[in-house]
């Protein structure tokens, strides 16, 4: 592989500061927003248990590295930030990142289908190409209300179990990963599978999946593994789409 398309090695904060922001500019490329409202956030590696989340009151198009800011398990700012950080958002993050060991990397939304779907009595429709990939990949969890709570953390922690991906009733979509790529690739597999579940059912009836098929497309669907890069190709790309868009996310 050449420079530009292979996985990311470095894990020190600095480089996942300018990997974070550029996630939040894909995010805003995607159109994956909600004011300014919805977190993505990443374990700062070391003892010290210290993440890095958007600062509240921007907009994900004018997150930067240099405004990132670090926080506790508890979600008090470490240092100095000109930014406060919005409590409600982070009470859902920290429960993921305190109960699951590898939930290094922990993103939420809002999208239209995404909220579509997590309001459907049937949730997911384990139908399409999308879908297929996440069989035995997906958990829900049932909504209890604006997550500010911390008691509702150890339950959310027990509706995810192993699955890297959750549909949060009546709420919208959660990925967990190991590194920002990797949550990044399931989120986005989940939210395109909301979409097309979306846009095909004013069409009627859908053709159903065999499960046995379901189940081997979920196999055979490598764009997770860490022996396949775990997402780090794709994520590479995006982020040289926003490089050319406007690269004052490094700051």
């Amino acid at each position: 592989m050449n420079d530009m398309t292979s996985p990311r090695q470095d894990t020190s904060e600095s480089s996942l500061r300018i990997e974070l922001a550029a996630c939040y500019r894909i995010f805003a490329m995607l159109g994956w927003t909600e004011l300014i409202y919805n977190h993505i956030t990443v374990r700062i590696p070391g003892p010290e248990r210290h993440f890095l989340i958007n600062p509240f009151g921007l907009h994900y198009s004018e997150v930067t590295a240099s405004n990132l800011v670090k926080i506790d398990l508890q979600g008090n700012v470490v240092g100095a930030s000109d930014w406060p950080v919005n409590p409600a958002g982070f009470t859902l993050h920290s429960a993921i990142h305190a109960g699951i060991a590898d939930a290094h990397c922990v993103m939420h939304t809002h999208t239209t289908a995404g909220c579509a779907v997590a309001c459907s009595a049937a949730g997911l429709s384990m139908d399409n190409f999308y879908s297929a990939q996440l069989y035995n990949r997906l958990a829900y969890h049932d909504f209890e209300g604006i997550t500010v709570h911390a008691e509702e953390g150890p339950r959310v922690v027990r509706s995810i179990g192993a699955a890297q991906v959750v549909i949060l009733r009546n709420h919208g979509l959660l990925s967990w990963g190991t590194t920002i790529p990797q949550a990044f690739a399931y989120l986005w597999t989940l939210q395109r599978a909301c979409e097309i579940q979306m846009a095909g059912a004013a069409l009627g009836p859908t053709i159903a999946i065999p499960q046995s098929i379901q189940q081997q497309a979920s196999a055979d669907s490598l764009q997770f593994d860490p022996r396949y890069g775990a997402g780090a190709d794709v994520f590479a790309a995006l982020q040289r789409q926003v490089d050319r868009l406007d690269a004052s996310y490094r700051q």
